[in-house]
């Protein structure tokens, strides 16, 4: 039985090692993304160039994960057709990318519930000084609102990605 454990952990440790270590399809070089897709039910960000899936990042998203976000602190990643508004070289997670989240919908929809929209949502890298969780924070949902990846999808979405950039956010 102690044994049967031992080989158990062991084949589980083997096991995460290699998804942590397994290299990703990286996006190639000089792409530049004209489009992104979020499918929060499957936690998949599709991204095109010249209108061709050219890549698929496994995300998480805000912790209360299913519906649209209805006010500031739900926890929910929004629903809708939003831009790329802006990029952060320097913010408390690996470089972001800012969604322009709430437009002018959002805000009536918020407005008429009597609540706050809210705001700064983003596609980031993990929180600064987290970044040797790697693929590992894919495991759950655990972002205010936002759209999380790894350090490394990160540099190569900030890269790719300009300002403007369509953004489409579906259940």
């Amino acid at each position: 039985m102690k044994k049967s454990l031992s080989i158990i952990f062991l084949l589980l440790l083997c096991g995460l090692l290699v998804y942590y270590f397994l290299p990703e399809e990286r996006l190639p070089a000089h792409t530049r993304i004209d489009k992104l897709v979020v499918i929060k039910s499957e936690r998949t960000m599709h991204a095109y160039a010249k209108g061709k899936l050219v890549k698929v990042y496994s995300i998480a998203i805000g912790r209360n994960a299913v519906g649209d976000k209805e006010y500031e602190g739900d926890k929910r990643t929004p629903e809708g057709s939003y831009y790329i508004e802006g990029k952060n070289p320097n913010s408390g997670y690996h470089k972001n990318l800012g969604i322009s989240y709430p437009d002018k919908t959002d805000q009536q929809e918020a407005n008429a519930k009597g609540v706050r929209a809210g705001g700064d949502v983003k596609i980031h890298g993990l929180k600064n000084g987290m970044g040797l969780l790697g693929k590992f924070h894919r495991l759950r949902n655990w972002t205010a609102g936002c759209i999380a990846v790894t350090d490394e999808e990160m540099d190569e979405l900030y890269d790719a990605v300009a300002i403007g950039t369509p953004i489409i956010i579906r259940p």
